[in-house]
């Protein structure tokens, strides 16, 4: 019963969607008040129901009911309980209905919190909300349902992609999706302004929370998935330029554009246009993304679906809301009154230039991923790797480090350039020294990463400019996180081009006994043993590090599945203060040699602290901004009642 009620409730949430668009269309049409009243309830009612349904399919998947067509071909009764329930979502349908229960909780919390804003635009924002929920109910109602039946229902299920038995499948596509949902919140926001006409700083404060928390959770997702496929995939790699990882990198440089415009039209009363644009674009990069994972034009470990009819039914919900998004775009954008102007020299003028150079990267990936499907589809086949991404991201990434250190320093409205010359002296002639002392100590590196390294150093320093000569006791909660956010960039890209320059790789064949340099450490395998978990079996290799006097274990495995049948390779890493050797078991040759892959990667590990740093960032810009508005409308309400 429990999948029955799962159905009912969908669907009742789905009518809820529609009732809440109708609502919206006809309380603002009409100017009836009494109409727009209702809009709120039912979307707090709506988003209660897609939380129902979503425990209910969670709650399938722990008690392993086989009856259930998604149950049986993604789960198995002897999996560990974390992978029962995260596979409720480790599938097409189950990760569309987390899709739209996070949207459905989305137009809830707009409703119940958001009391600032003109009503009407609210009511037009939730009712784009309910438009946009509408479509993927009918998405997963038509299409897509998870709580199908299978009869007879099989013994047991085909088991969980082994690939996706990891913790990070329970963390991973969950933050994604709060990030992807969360751009769908501040485009509804956009949709809600331009029929109302209402863009201005308030709609920008309404909808920058959302941002910085969409923002926040695309970062770590994002920092997350780069992790996991670093440890769990075998290949030595922290980026592949996947276009199911671009898909994910797409609405976060989008996200970060839209996050700094609209930090400039809720301060300054600048951008509006840009930022109603920028909306639109993120929101268009969270639906293409979701269209490539989900609708079997690709084949990769990330994507699900394989089904080419649910691909069109995406492709016609792309071009809908994409479609009328830009059709209200060009039809209203000429009401948009001009904000506040600015020089060219000045903090406005540089976060311009920071989000022109997020948008040519941007244009960049989405060029690059989307090109060999199209060629493929007219009967071309080619492929567009690392190589042309690093290339032509690398030279506009470095370009966008500078204004990335730059734009602190810069005044708001009007600056002068010889001042701002003064004040990027220190972190230009850092940036110099470093490049210069590289040169001299190293050789081999290529240009790129020795750049990297260079301008890393200069932004760290002009990322702490803000904290120069002020009391750090009374700093904002927000300015801290956006000198930590920067802090984090330069020590990610630290990382990325020390690893890119620096790492060393063997691939050898060894017999019990023989040992191998690479990088600091003397790697000796010194035997092999069988292992045994709750759904595998394994293979694992004894290797023993040596470093100085230190010396370490490591354990690489090749494990087999049964549910389904599946052999993967499970690296071992032993992290340093300076890097990580990272190592994999390969086959046993035929004369008893056994294959090894090592690795020594070199300051790897300020990726994913870096990472961890950028999302910190954004958390305390959230909870700083958050409060200050908070305590903005608790004065301004006492001040109405007389109170002060």
């Amino acid at each position: 019963m429990i999948a029955e009620a799962g159905l009912a409730i969908l669907w009742l949430a789905a009518s809820l969607a529609l009732l809440q668009c109708a609502l919206a269309i006809t309380g603002i049409r009409f100017n009836r008040d009494d109409i727009m009243a209702a809009v709120r309830p039912v979307a707090v009612v709506q988003g209660v129901l897609t939380l129902f349904a979503m425990a209910a399919l969670i709650a399938l998947f722990a008690r392993s009911d086989m009856s259930v067509l998604l149950v049986a071909e993604n789960s198995h009764s002897m999996k560990p309980l974390l992978y029962k329930i995260a596979g409720a979502w480790g599938n097409h349908e189950g990760s569309m209905l987390l899709w739209v229960t996070i949207l459905g909780i989305s137009g809830a919390a707009i409703a119940i919190f958001e009391w600032r804003l003109d009503r009407r635009t609210v009511i037009a924002t939730l009712g784009a909300q309910g438009l946009i929920a509408l479509g993927f109910f009918a998405f997963l109602l038509l299409s897509s349902n998870p709580f199908a039946r299978i009869w007879p229902p099989p013994a047991d299920g085909r088991g969980l992609n082994p690939l996706l038995q990891d913790p990070g499948l329970a963390f991973h596509p969950p933050t994604l999706y709060f990030g992807y949902v969360g751009l769908s919140v501040a485009f509804s926001f956009a949709v809600g302004a331009l029929v109302t006409r209402e863009v201005g700083p308030a709609f920008a404060r309404a909808m920058r929370p959302w941002i910085l928390g969409a923002w926040l959770f695309l970062t770590l997702g994002i920092t997350a998935g780069s992790y996991w496929a670093y440890y769990e995939l075998g290949w030595g790699g922290w980026w592949f330029w996947d276009p199911v990882e671009n898909a994910s990198l797409m609405p976060w440089l989008a996200a970060t554009a839209l996050l700094h415009s609209v930090n400039v039209l809720a301060t300054r009363d600048g951008l509006r246009a840009w930022t109603i644009m920028l909306a639109v674009v993120a929101f268009s990069m969270s639906m293409i993304g979701t269209f490539l994972v989900r609708s079997g034009i690709l084949t990769s470990v990330h994507s699900f679906a394989v089904d080419p009819a649910r691909g069109s039914f995406l492709l016609v919900l792309l071009a809908i809301y994409i479609g009328g998004a830009l059709a209200l775009f060009a039809a209203r954008i000429g009401t948009v009154r001009q904000g506040n102007t600015f020089d060219p020299v000045s903090r406005e003028a540089g976060l311009v230039l920071n989000n022109l150079l997020l948008s040519v990267i941007l244009g960049i990936v989405l060029i690059g991923t989307l090109y060999p499907l199209v060629a493929q589809a007219m009967g071309v086949q080619l492929s567009v790797g690392k190589p042309f991404f690093d290339k032509t991201v690398g030279p506009v990434a470095l370009l966008l480090m500078i204004a990335l250190a730059a734009g602190p320093m810069l005044r708001w409205r009007r600056d002068d350039a010889r001042l701002l010359m003064r004040r990027m002296a220190l972190p230009a002639g850092a940036a110099l020294a470093t490049l210069t002392a590289l040169l001299f100590l190293t050789a081999g590196a290529g240009a790129l990463p020795l750049t990297g390294l260079a301008l890393a150093a200069g932004l760290a320093l002009a990322s702490v400019a803000p904290l120069w000569g002020r009391n750090l006791r009374r700093m904002p909660l927000f300015t801290w996180g956006m000198v930590i956010a920067h802090l984090g960039v330069a020590v990610a890209v630290t990382g990325m081009a020390s690893e890119a320059a620096f790492t060393r790789e063997r691939l050898v064949a060894l017999r019990l006994g023989q040992s191998v340099d690479v990088g600091p450490y003397r790697v000796a395998f010194t035997g092999v043993k069988p292992q045994v978990g709750k759904n595998w079996s394994a293979i694992g290799g004894v290797l023993t590090a040596r470093r100085g006097g230190g010396t370490a274990v490591l354990n690489p495995q090749r494990r087999y599945f049964s549910d389904p049948v599946t052999t993967t390779n499970e690296s071992a890493i032993l992290t340093a203060f300076d890097g990580q050797l990272y190592t994999v078991l390969g086959e046993r040759n035929a004369d008893g040699r056994w294959q090894l892959r090592l690795w020594w990667k070199p300051l790897v590990t300020l990726i994913w602290l870096g990472g961890g740093m950028i999302a910190l960032g954004g958390l305390l810009s959230l909870i700083g901004r958050v409060t200050r508005e908070w305590r903005t409308e608790r004065r301004r309400r006492r001040v109405a009642a007389g109170m002060i």
